[in-house]
């Protein structure tokens, strides 16, 4: 995947992106939907939230546009600061991706984010979100971040590893496919050369290894398939 820094913020754009607009959604329509409409005397969500003047958001009512981003830009950074980085070294702990299976080890990064992510951005939100309204508690706000990470957790979860990451890897690679097929050659001849090949030293780096794994293991089985039909249709005649 990514292989140098402007490659690395375009991935981590396209996964915030889809990653910030499917929080909003969700907090609002999933989470908030129904009391909103109760409070309003609406029929839908967006009604409401028209009707309010916005979105409660630090002390006063945006729109949501606004909204979307003011968590954006907390979101871009912190996953360029904290989520990327560490959570390579926690999947590199338990898993090495020279030697686990490629889907393993980028199911270990993905979850090893969405554990580090989900309640550093809840803990903004628990801020921005705050009802300031009613006087400033910090007992409040940390039962409210427990409340957003027990809301957040379950959809970071299963939206992060059945859908958004997936979907950001099979846009990035076909974005970039002519420099990761490159890469990808120049892998293949050093180790045809017999060269060691070196330990990622990133999440980047990694991925890559993991779908260049990938291919190795599909042509593998597709070579195994074709000696077991090879070997059935000799023993059938």
């Amino acid at each position: 995947m990514p292989t140098n820094k402007a490659q690395r913020v375009i991935f981590a754009l396209l996964s915030v992106i889809f990653t910030v607009h499917g929080y909003v959604f969700y907090s609002l329509y999933v989470v908030n939907g129904t009391t909103l409409m109760e409070i309003n005397n609406e029929t839908s969500v967006l009604r409401a939230i028209n009707a309010q003047g916005g979105v409660y958001m630090i002390g006063t009512y945006l729109p949501i546009w606004a909204c979307i981003l003011i968590e954006f830009c907390f979101a871009f950074l912190l996953e360029n600061v904290l989520g990327s980085p560490a959570s390579f070294k926690l999947a590199c702990k338990v898993f090495d991706p020279r030697k686990n299976h490629p889907m393993i080890f980028e199911t270990a990064i993905i979850c090893a984010t969405v554990g580090i992510m989900c309640p550093a951005m809840s803990f903004i939100a628990a801020w921005l979100y705050y009802p300031y309204y009613a006087g400033f508690n910090m007992l409040t706000l940390l039962a409210n971040w427990v409340k957003l990470v027990c809301f957040n957790f379950p959809f970071a979860y299963f939206s992060q590893l059945f859908f958004i990451q997936p979907l950001v890897r099979t846009l990035f690679k076909a974005l970039y496919h002519k420099q990761i097929k490159a890469r990808e050659a120049a892998q293949a001849a050093a180790a045809a050369e017999g060269k060691e090949t070196a330990k990622p030293s990133d999440e980047t780096e990694a991925i890559a290894d993991v779908y260049r794994r990938v291919d190795e293991i599909k042509a593998e089985l597709d070579a195994e398939k074709k000696l077991r039909a090879e070997l059935q249709s000799r023993l059938g005649q």
